[in-house]
């Protein structure tokens, strides 16, 4: 007995399932449907080049639509995680070379060190820092109370207009 095309088509749904279930990728459930598919237009009678057309239609669009459909509704609340020169910005660094003024120094962040130019004047050794931008490699630090102040003034003006004082 020779297998006809619609049964090719189911076994290779029935195979690509069950490698669904033994692989952690969420990819080739959408490749078993694409061939249940086609197994169908098969079984209807339709050719070869039908068959092939609704597999690759089939299972390319479930595959677009899961990863949009993933991203959107299961990720929509999930944080981005900085990481790299993007986590450095607004952490603490401690001066270990002085800053002064029109000449870089060197501090040290997260166990690295780096060069550094100073957004508010001279910074002696040891005085802890908030980084304010990366420029390339080189980070832009100031004192910490300096970027409290900068901070804090747009949220009285902001108060002030409202008129909650």
């Amino acid at each position: 007995m020779d297998p006809t095309a619609w049964q090719l088509w189911l076994i290779a749904a029935i195979v690509l399932g069950a490698m669904e279930i033994k692989l952690s990728g969420f990819v080739t459930l959408w490749f078993a449907v694409g061939a249940l598919m086609a197994s169908l237009m098969a079984g209807a009678g339709l050719g070869l080049n039908s068959q092939l057309f609704v597999f690759t239609l089939v299972s390319a669009a479930l595959f677009g639509a899961s990863r949009t459909l993933f991203k959107h509704v299961f990720m929509r609340d999930a944080v981005h995680l900085k990481t790299g020169a993007e986590a450095m910005l607004g952490q603490e660094a401690v001066v270990t070379e002085a800053l002064a003024e029109g000449h870089g120094g060197i501090v040290r962040i997260n166990g690295e060190l780096w060069m550094a130019r100073s957004l508010s004047g001279p910074l002696p050794e040891g005085e802890r820092v908030t980084v304010e931008q990366i420029e390339g490699l080189k980070l832009w630090v100031r004192r910490p109370s300096a970027s409290h102040e900068v901070a804090l003034q747009p949220a009285r003006q902001k108060k002030e207009n409202v008129g909650w004082d």
